[in-house]
């Protein structure tokens, strides 16, 4: 049996993406166990998600595992029969504590990570050099709770260390260097274009969100005037929002810049491979940079990337920050680079 966890929409999605790139012959070989956050976008994409994964014949069970104090001991008590009989191990967030967690349980001998999207990048950086398994935004080295789980993450870390009898893949659309004994499997998005479109594509264009506010990274005020240039020189319509941004910040968007505030109810690449779609989508440094380019192949939608400038950095920001998306604009192929300068 292939286990599954997930956190997010996009997990959820490259599951189905893996599944269907390892045959697909026998999808109820396949159970996702979908682990939500509070937020309410989050939670409405994964149910919607959810439908999908059961339309393809794969189990999917709802485990809350977050919100009140108990919650995650329930779950982990309610699972761990389930991990402990599982031959395959699919996780979508290596750096999630509760994955961690379940992780500790765990026999089978195959463990894929799919991607979470930009994050896989740094996973997989942090795993080639022997390095605390660290989110590239948090800064510092942590609190006592970090202390606390740093057994769990020591357990963890071994478990995505390939062994003669323990086998690990990484299943992923961003371009990177595994370690020694890692398999790399290319995700192309094959199911997603068999599934969706080809999209009508409109004279116009589309802007991504992002929620690099949100996490600390860059400063409000920046971002919504590059916003608002990049609509203006390209002559955008829409937004599509990121399922983590303020309701606050989006509002203070659409005053501020006329645009549409779009809240998908699916992954973007969902949204884009349906349609309609602009003729050319305009992102900040993000997964879909990467995505998007494969999952809208041959449809000639152009996918331009905006850098972020150091001066919209929050002072409060990861070190790490600049350096970690200025790799991701770098490293994606297909895609057309806006520099930052010309937007401010």
């Amino acid at each position: 049996m292939n286990l599954a966890f997930v956190e997010s929409p996009v997990q959820l999605l490259n599951v189905l993406e893996w599944t269907h790139a390892m045959g697909g012959d026998d999808p109820a070989a396949t159970t996702v166990v979908v682990l939500p956050p509070v937020d309410p976008m989050s939670r409405g994409q994964l149910r919607r998600m959810a439908e999908l994964a059961r339309d393809e014949g794969i189990t999917v069970r709802w485990q809350e595992a977050r919100g009140d104090s108990g919650a995650p001991l329930k779950a982990l008590r309610a699972l761990a029969g389930l991990v402990r009989r599982a031959d395959h191990i699919v996780i979508g967030d290596p750096f999630s504590r509760y994955v961690q967690l379940l992780l500790t349980l765990v026999r089978a001998e195959r463990l894929t990570v799919v991607d979470d999207g930009t994050a896989t990048m740094e996973f997989v950086t942090q795993l080639a050099r022997g390095e605390r398994l660290t989110r590239w935004h948090r800064k510092g080295r942590g609190g006592p709770r970090e202390l606390l789980l740093a057994p769990v993450t020591a357990t963890a870390r071994r478990r995505f260390t390939p062994t003669v009898r323990h086998a690990v893949e990484v299943f992923t659309a961003m371009p990177v260097e595994p370690p020694k004994g890692v398999t790399v499997t290319a995700n192309t998005f094959a199911w997603t274009r068999a599934r969706f479109g080809p999209p009508s594509v409109g004279s116009g264009a589309d802007l991504v969100g992002t929620s690099l506010v949100e996490t600390g990274v860059v400063d409000p005020v920046p971002y919504q005037e590059a916003v608002a240039a990049l609509a203006r020189t390209h002559g955008a319509t829409r937004y599509f929002a990121h399922r983590r941004e303020s309701a606050e910040k989006l509002h203070a968007l659409e005053a501020a810049t006329g645009l549409e505030i779009v809240r998908p109810d699916l992954p973007l690449e969902l949204i884009a491979r349906r349609g309609p779609i602009g003729h050319t989508v305009v992102s900040f440094p993000s997964t879909v940079v990467h995505t998007l380019p494969l999952a809208l192949a041959g449809t000639g939608v152009n996918v331009a990337v905006c850098d972020i400038a150091p001066e919209w950095l929050r002072t409060t920001a990861s070190p790490r920050a600049q350096g970690f998306l200025s790799g991701v604009t770098e490293t994606a192929r297909g895609v057309q680079r806006l520099t930052s300068t010309a937007h401010a």
